[in-house]
């Protein structure tokens, strides 16, 4: 890959996730620190990204909200086993609460097999894929939609949720790291991921690989809040031991790898 080609690679992946650590950079690029440490510093003196310990973010990046659409691009399959393992965490009987996400939609979509679940969220796209399962009371908050995260926001929401003691909050982020804890950019999500975290005994976050070690403006819970992790095999192994070292539970999903296409065989 030409130093070009790879600069733009590196700008389309911090601008579908307004934050990543180099380690992920590097990985996806498939060239060392070292390369993608010189690249970063060619494309901030042009303007086009800041440089952050460990990663880098789009200009204003901390405060950078990506829409929906923007975050189910990034790391699918990682998502999918997160899902997977985090569901292994509800039995029936439970009533839990459940925020906005990709992560959190995949992961509502493994509940249907419930026969006695209560679900408390303000997210339409997990209400939505709980339409269909007899066994789940769903709970929809009120409140204001935001439309780039199709959930509902504001202080109705926030109130709703305060009436609500769940047994476990299933609620991801922007960023994770064990000095800050969970951190989203937005000033009205960041107090309705608050308010999730409080109507609930336990806080379970959802994050793939690329929001571990990274950071968003606001802190929404406090890494010693935080009960449980559900991530996925690819996350940075030093900033999951940081994250054990502050009594939150690790789960590593395995992610299966992706075939790669066959060689076509030629005659000739």
């Amino acid at each position: 890959m030409f130093a070009a080609e790879r600069r733009q690679r590196i700008l389309e992946l911090v601008r579908s996730s307004g934050a990543i650590s180099l380690r992920e950079l590097a990985r996806q690029v498939q060239t060392s620190e070292v390369t993608v440490r010189r690249d970063l510093r060619a494309l901030e003196a042009q303007g086009l990204l800041d440089r952050r310990h460990g990663g880098a973010v789009l200009p204003g990046g901390l405060s950078h909200e990506p829409s929906y659409s923007e975050k189910s691009l990034v790391a699918a399959d990682a998502k999918a086993a997160i899902a997977k393992l985090a569901a292994e965490l509800v039995s029936d009987g439970d009533a839990i609460v459940v925020g906005a996400g990709t992560t959190t939609k995949a992961f509502a979509a493994r509940l249907t097999r419930h026969t006695e679940l209560t679900v408390v969220t303000n997210s339409l796209l997990v209400a939505g894929g709980l339409v269909g399962a007899r066994g789940v009371d769903v709970v929809v908050t009120g409140g204001s939609l935001r439309g780039s995260i199709h959930a509902l926001v504001g202080g109705t929401t926030e109130q709703a949720l305060a009436t609500v003691q769940g047994t476990r909050a299933f609620i991801s982020g922007n960023g994770l790291t064990a000095t800050r804890g969970l951190s989203t950019p937005n000033l009205a999500v960041a107090g309705v991921d608050r308010a999730l975290a409080a109507a609930a005994d336990e806080v379970v976050v959802l994050a793939d690989h690329t929001k571990i070690g990274t950071d968003a403006l606001l802190q929404t819970v406090a890494a010693e809040d935080i009960q449980h992790l559900v991530t996925d095999d690819q996350a940075d192994p030093g900033e999951l031991d940081a994250l054990r070292e502050q009594g939150i539970q690790v789960h590593v999903a395995g992610v299966p790898a992706t075939p790669r296409p066959k060689a076509v065989r030629r005659s000739g």
